[in-house]
């Protein structure tokens, strides 16, 4: 997830299996296409569907449109199907091109809302209630399942316009911290960011791992940190939080949060080199290393983090305790860490589209569990078995690795919670084994800590939720960022001769001057006249207590 740049946060995590729980399956396998459908075709037709071309298909299986799970939606879907790829590096080139050219697909698998959105502005895109309505089955029953889903899917016309998908709502970010070295040290789990600071101070100045030397780092700090330190103390970062009941850049509750982190440089809690570790791997490594005692971090795998990185860091120290703490208290008060979007638009159809009947029925036949499964876990015998409690457990990692795992995309639509408690992220964990026991202990106890409605969120909404700029806003937006950002750093990295305090007086400059207050006046309008009819933070949390009740 870039920091930087975007009011949408662009959510690509559904390549691991760490998705979720459970609605009910209201159609036959895929064995026979188009049964259970109102109006199915006498014959299969052509269509053509986009899929996300990330360059990792092994030789031996093909080409992203040619392989063996495409050959595997033909046989068994509803359609013949000719699929484009789409370079996940650059999406928005390749659809500007397609559109263009009057080539685009007839189904659209788009995450970013700042692709999908101007396409509906533009005409682009089909409205869908109609179509739904009449030849959906499976779709139209996770709407009626999930009321949610219609806000997100909704255009500004109040039709809708995309397909979505359930996902398991769950800490995208997570402050971990290593209590081996609290208890060497006799200090307790920081509460406040003024006590994580002198936590941290200490893990740096006093030999928290007893080997004499003055070799740790207090805390990590890259950009993947950043997210987690601006949280703390309620920074949007490029986007906006709510201040006083109405959006808001929040410059304030920014300068708060560069000024931690000039202290921390200021002292040498952190490494002096971190503006360089542009993918914050080289923090991770020292973490690996046994050299920090404060983490803070994008978890993209709850399971490789609570099971395999830690034990890659017990190598280095034995005694090694890490667990995640809550969000210490700031100025501006208490929050959570972003948290994993549980209502997802992903998918949309052109408007040009010759059959919308039988494109709904092929998004509604990737909309079934037995489809969904199939694309994520192969096939049962070959690459699965189902346990005792029916879910599918892989045969060979290997054989996963080569032939299953990169196929992900073709299941872009599919609402994971479909398959119920199988598709949990606590599902990845056998609690026979005592790492992976207590990897799911920790997993569940950042869940109780952060999952948590009483504290704040530092945006008005899940980034995938704010509205889309205009193109004209949005350019400004881009270009100033990176000067708000650029000021900022120079403000951490430059001494006692850039204060914060004169940082804060450049943002603010730097922001009129661009025209930032256009932003904050379409920001504000937004949110007065669409609030009720748009995903805000309530939704997030009644949907999440909905998944919390799934079984």
């Amino acid at each position: 997830m870039k920091k930087y740049g975007y009011l949408a946060l662009t959510s690509v995590l559904s390549m691991v299996l760490v998705v979720t729980a459970c609605s009910k399956e209201h159609a036959p396998s895929p064995e026979s296409p188009g049964a259970g459908t109102p109006n199915a075709p006498a014959k299969k037709v052509d269509i053509t569907v986009s899929v996300y071309d990330r360059g990792n298909v092994p030789a031996a299986e093909g080409k992203i449109e040619n392989n063996r799970w495409t050959k595997w939606l033909n046989e068994n879907g509803p359609a013949n199907v000719t699929f484009v790829p789409i370079p996940r590096t650059d999406p928005a080139q390749k659809w500007n091109v397609l559109f263009a050219s009057q080539s685009a697909p007839d189904v659209i698998h788009e995450f970013d809302p700042n692709i999908l959105n101007p396409l509906i502005d533009q005409k682009q895109l089909m409205p869908l209630d109609d179509l739904i309505e009449k030849h959906s089955v499976e779709y139209k029953q996770l709407l009626k399942d999930y009321p949610g889903l219609k806000k997100v899917t909704t255009g500004p016309d109040g039709k809708i316009y995309k397909i979505g998908r359930v996902l398991e709502t769950s800490p995208l970010n997570a402050l971990f911290i290593r209590t081996d070295w609290l208890k060497a040290l006799n200090l307790e789990v920081p509460k406040t960011t003024e006590e994580l600071y002198q936590v941290a101070k200490a893990f740096a100045e006093k030999d928290p791992d007893g080997n004499g030397k003055k070799d740790t780092y207090g805390m990590a700090l890259s950009w993947r940190s950043e997210n987690v330190i601006d949280g703390m103390f309620g920074s949007p970062g490029p986007s906006y939080g709510l201040v006083n009941g109405q959006p808001s850049r929040a410059f304030e509750y920014t300068k708060e949060s560069v000024a931690f982190k000039k202290r921390l440089f200021d002292e040498g809690i952190v490494d002096k080199d971190f503006a360089n570790d542009k993918n914050g791997a080289k923090v991770k490594q020292e973490f690996l290393n046994g050299k920090i005692g404060i983490y803070p971090t994008y978890v993209g795998s709850w399971f490789e983090f609570t099971v395999s990185d830690v034990a890659t860091l017990r190598k280095s120290a034995p005694n090694a305790m890490v667990e995640p703490i809550a969000l210490p208290k700031s100025s501006a008060g208490e929050y959570v860490p972003e948290l994993q979007n549980p209502l997802q638009a992903t998918t949309a159809i052109n408007a040009k589209t010759k059959d919308p009947a039988a494109v709904i029925q092929y998004i509604d036949f990737l909309d079934r569990k037995s489809t969904g499964r199939t694309l994520l876990f192969g096939l049962e015998g070959t690459h699965h078995n189902v346990d005792a409690n029916g879910c599918p457990k892989p045969i060979d990692a290997e054989k996963m690795k080569a032939e299953v795992n990169w196929a992900s995309d073709f299941a872009q639509s599919y609402a994971r919670l479909l398959d119920g408690k199988c598709s949990l992220i606590s599902n990845q964990f056998d609690p026979s084994k005592p790492e992976q026991k207590a990897g799911l202990e920790m997993f569940e106890k950042a869940k109780k800590l952060y999952m948590d409605p009483s504290k704040q969120y530092r945006t008005v909404t899940l980034g995938e939720h704010m509205p889309t700029l205009p193109k004209e806003l949005q350019t400004i937006l881009n270009t100033v960022t990176k000067d708000i950002n650029d000021i900022w750093l120079k403000s951490v990295l430059g001494g006692e001769k850039n204060t914060v305090d004169q940082a804060y007086k450049d943002v603010l400059s730097t922001w009129d001057k661009a025209g930032g207050k256009q932003i904050d006046e379409f920001m504000i309008d937004w949110y007065k006249n669409k609030k009720d009819s748009s995903f805000l933070m309530k939704d997030l949390w009644d949907t999440a207590a909905m998944q919390a009740q799934l079984k």
